[in-house]
């Protein structure tokens, strides 16, 4: 048998569809400014283990150097990020979806038997409520991830008027370092969020876009228990 289960409120779903083209603009945006000074790269002195983004990136892709365009769609969505970030955060403040969100004292713990069990590695998953230990850990990360954004963004864009926050960013260069980093985290959390979404199936998805998914539920046996009929002696 199975049975409709309301699984995510208008809001939430509103919140979230609208962010995951607006966070890919910015994204998309924020490359195509890097590449005017894509000086980040992972590795010791003149040792280069990982260069992001190199010149091949952009040939591959056929992006186009165009640093007036990603600053232009840069600017602009981020108010659309930053609206849509703070309606959501205040919605689950209000709402008491905080509660299902924010991790207690065992969400680390069960965070990786979860992982386990993503894995392969074990065999069933820790109880859940409508988000697990993992999807806890992750959508508080990413609510923190946004606000630092922000912040760094406004330093990046007037280190002079905002100096104090600039300060608090540890300088303009710590600043636009903090900010490229969040932004690789955007694009991990991107992908590994995907390739749940896959894995957990249609259902999952479903979700997402009407607010219900369907639950399947053990069968019950019903047992119809027949009157039983009685002679009567006649008058």
């Amino acid at each position: 048998m199975k049975k409709i289960v309301r699984k995510h409120p208008l809001a939430i779903r509103w919140f979230h569809w609208v962010n995951f083209p607006v966070l890919t603009v910015m994204i998309w945006s924020g490359v195509l400014i890097y590449w005017a000074n894509d000086v980040y790269k992972l590795g010791w002195g003149d040792k280069t283990l990982l260069k992001f983004f190199p010149k091949s990136f952009y040939e591959a892709l056929h992006i186009p150097f165009h640093l007036s365009m990603g600053m232009a769609f840069h600017f602009f969505f981020m108010w659309l990020f930053f609206v849509n970030g703070l309606l959501y955060v205040l919605y689950t403040i209000f709402s008491g979806e905080w509660r299902l969100l924010l991790p207690n004292k065992h969400s680390f713990k069960e965070a990786w038997l979860v992982v386990l069990h993503d894995l392969h590695i074990r065999k069933t998953a820790p109880p859940q409520g409508k988000y697990n230990a993992a999807q806890r850990i992750a959508y508080s990360a990413i609510i923190f991830m946004g606000m630092g954004s922000v912040i760094t963004g406004v330093v990046i864009y007037k280190p002079v008027q905002f100096n104090w926050l600039c300060v608090l960013c540890g300088g303009y260069e710590s600043a636009r370092i903090i900010h490229f980093a969040l932004t690789i985290g955007y694009a991990l959390f991107f992908l590994i969020h995907v390739v749940q979404v896959i894995l957990a199936g249609w259902n999952n998805f479903q979700a997402m876009v009407t607010g219900f998914e369907v639950e399947k539920i053990a069968e019950q046996e019903v047992i119809i228990k027949e009157p039983e009929i009685t002679d009567t002696p006649e008058a």
